[in-house]
């Protein structure tokens, strides 16, 4: 019987830490350049949502890539990437934190940002940790029962790293219609990018009327963020009111850019976002790449260039 229940687990957590792409409409990383066969992954749009949030936080914390892969790579293992209710004994989310050991409350736990800081917390206490081999440094915060897991899912999470920072430009799409559940409107945009990017992403007057319910990650917490928000920027009923813009104020920020505009792809199901412009390029809500952005397609103030970044929502 233990041997039986021990097969069960080990079947059960490969199922669930595989990170093979979805059959059907979804998202996909391309890698850019080299000679042969471009590197590819698939994945789900339920798993971009997650992997922009996870390495959202990681870079809003200036940390750098290679904390991002191995957070990628460990929830890959531990959950593939989706934010479960279930696990071994009381584990739970996409990194299987457990509350009976001290990450926090089972709510707490279940929401990707906290759970993704979490993790973070505990990797950068690591010594060398970017020196050291992927899955060594994620066992040092997991502590699996199966330590040598996480290494298969490094290629994988490396090529979603390179996109979800922005150091590789125009490498994620995104296909398929909006989720029936989706929280559309430029509102609840603009909510998930303090969610996920902190307080300051979307400028001064944004941050200070969403910089009081930072604290709460939960889902009635960003509901609540994006109408104050929205009450501070007098966003219009207009098309011209389905447009987020986000500021890249630094300079040689490109990278900073592309980073807002691969997440946006990457929620574009679960916000109902239908056109990203950045930098002279466009994506639009179905399509597999990245086109030349023009005035008539990126709206009546024209393409935007590398000081921001567009988001359009579909209604």
């Amino acid at each position: 019987m233990v041997l039986f229940s021990l097969a069960g687990y080990v079947a059960t957590r490969n199922l669930h830490g595989g990170g093979a792409g979805p059959s059907g409409p979804g998202c996909e990383v391309v890698a850019s350049g080299g000679r042969g066969e471009p590197a590819r992954y698939a994945f789900t749009p339920e798993q971009a949502v997650n992997a922009a949030t996870i390495t959202a936080v990681g870079t809003a914390r200036g940390l750098p890539e290679r904390a991002v892969t191995i957070a990628l790579a460990t929830a890959l293992q531990e959950s593939s990437l989706r934010n479960i209710r279930y696990g071994d004994r009381d584990s739970l989310g996409l990194f299987q934190q457990r509350p009976s050991q001290g990450w926090g409350t089972p709510k707490e736990i279940m929401d990707p940002a906290y759970s993704a800081g979490q993790f973070y917390d505990h990797l950068v206490k690591v010594p060398d940790y970017t020196e050291l081999p992927l899955t060594v440094a994620a066992q040092e915060v997991q502590r699996s029962g199966f330590p040598d897991a996480y290494a298969k899912h490094e290629p994988d999470a490396a090529l979603m790293a390179s996109a979800l920072t922005g150091r590789s430009a125009a490498t994620l799409t995104c296909s398929g219609r909006p989720a029936p559940d989706a929280q559309a409107g430029p509102d609840a945009v603009r909510a998930a990018l303090t969610r996920d990017f902190g307080t300051e992403v979307l400028g001064t007057a944004a941050a200070e009327v969403a910089g009081d319910g930072a604290a709460s990650r939960g889902e009635s917490g960003s509901r609540d963020r994006a109408a104050r928000v929205s009450a501070a920027s007098g966003s219009p009923s207009s098309a011209a009111g389905r447009t987020v813009t986000v500021p890249v104020a630094e300079p040689g920020a490109r990278q900073r850019g592309w980073q807002f505009a691969h997440w946006a792809v990457a929620n574009a199901s679960s916000l109902a976002i239908e056109r990203v412009s950045y930098a002279g390029r466009e994506w639009t809500a179905g399509q597999a790449s990245w086109g030349d952005a023009t005035a008539g397609s990126a709206g009546a103030h024209g393409s935007p260039g590398a000081g921001q970044v567009r988001i359009v929502t579909s209604r």
